[in-house]
């Protein structure tokens, strides 16, 4: 941390609110949109549920639902009549299968009510549904013409609304890099939503973004320079305006994936705050456990545990509090995978 951003963040008190529920862990608990049929609820098409195993059991208790169907909300009730999208002359249309009902008004109006009102940190929707699936959802035309590129109607007036919202689809979370991805970012999304709802002063940003550099560091290098000199400005920038160029500089950083080359460089980074504290055969251990991380022979778990043990045995305070250490709760163990 710089001179003048250690001198700010020391002359203004913490936030006096926190506004956003707190977990058991003390972690800011992410509010998450979900279709509802993902967490048990009985709204499908044919009556039943979609229930997801992850969702439900390892990430439901980390976070507050806000169950959302589409399909209920527009009064077609389950079990119901299947939907699909069709071509028609006038765009995409979202029809009743056997009545050839048009529900595609009720449907978008809907989706611009909700997408006005979105108070969320991250959305999931059910994969291959012709309004929530987020990518691949097949558009009829005449015959037995497909195109299988669609998004479900009511989604995509959410992403398109809301672009820095972190979104995904439960096939897509089966995946263990897209679903470290998505949980990494709802959880940066809660802290910054709970700073930002509090009474925070420029210092307070000074501490926030000082705790959060490794993080961006490791997921978009040239957000991390700019970020930087909008917080070094903290104290001469209007407030509203410092809190929403922040806000997207910070989600635009975080949308861009984390690669293996940018967390090896933020490993080095750290072991170099924390290196002359070492002895040699401690130093040698951590660069050849990071070299075995590069080398996607061990999972990035293992030179993160080395780094947080040592920072914690070397009293380096600054490393030890990065939120890239502790991205969300530990019980998740969504960085335990080996790089393919």
């Amino acid at each position: 941390m710089r001179a003048d951003e250690a001198t700010a963040a020391a002359e203004s008190p913490a936030p006096r609110e926190e506004p956003r529920p707190l977990g058991a862990d003390g972690a800011v608990r992410p509010r998450l949109a979900v279709s509802s049929c993902l967490i048990g609820e009985l709204v499908r098409f044919n009556g039943g549920h979609s229930r997801d195993r992850f969702l439900s059991n390892a990430l439901g208790g980390h976070v507050d639902w806000v169950p959302v169907c589409p399909e209920i909300e527009i009064g077609l009730g389950s079990p119901r009549e299947p939907v699909r999208l069709e071509r028609s002359p006038c765009g995409v249309r979202l029809m009743s299968r056997r009545t050839r009902r048009d529900l595609t008004a009720p449907m978008l109006e809907l989706a611009a009510t909700r997408a006005g009102a979105l108070d969320v940190d991250g959305y999931v929707f059910k994969s291959k549904s012709p309004t929530c699936g987020t990518h691949g959802i097949p558009v009829h035309g005449e015959g037995t013409s497909v195109d299988r590129h669609g998004r479900g109607m009511f989604a995509e007036v959410i992403m398109e609304s809301h672009p820095l919202l972190p979104v995904e689809d439960e096939g897509r979370l089966h995946d263990d890099v897209l679903r470290e991805a998505f949980v990494e970012r709802i959880f940066a999304h809660a802290r910054l939503r709970a700073f930002l709802d509090s009474a925070w002063r420029p210092g307070d940003l000074v501490a926030f973004h000082a705790r959060h550099k490794m993080q961006i560091l490791a997921h978009d290098p040239a957000a991390y320079g700019t970020l930087g000199r909008l917080v070094a400005r903290a104290g001469t920038l209007p407030r509203d305006l410092l809190a929403a160029g922040y806000a997207h500089g910070f989600a635009s950083a975080l949308a861009t994936r984390a690669s293996i080359g940018r967390n090896v460089n933020v490993l080095h980074h750290c072991l170099g705050m924390i290196s002359e504290r070492l002895d040699p055969a401690r130093r040698a251990d951590l660069l050849e456990v990071i070299h075995a991380y590069q080398s996607r022979r061990v999972p990035l778990s293992v030179p993160l545990a080395l780094l947080r043990h040592h920072s914690l045995a070397a009293d380096a305070e600054y490393v030890r509090d990065q939120t890239y250490f502790s991205l969300y709760p530990d019980d998740l163990g969504l960085r335990n995978h080996v790089p393919a």
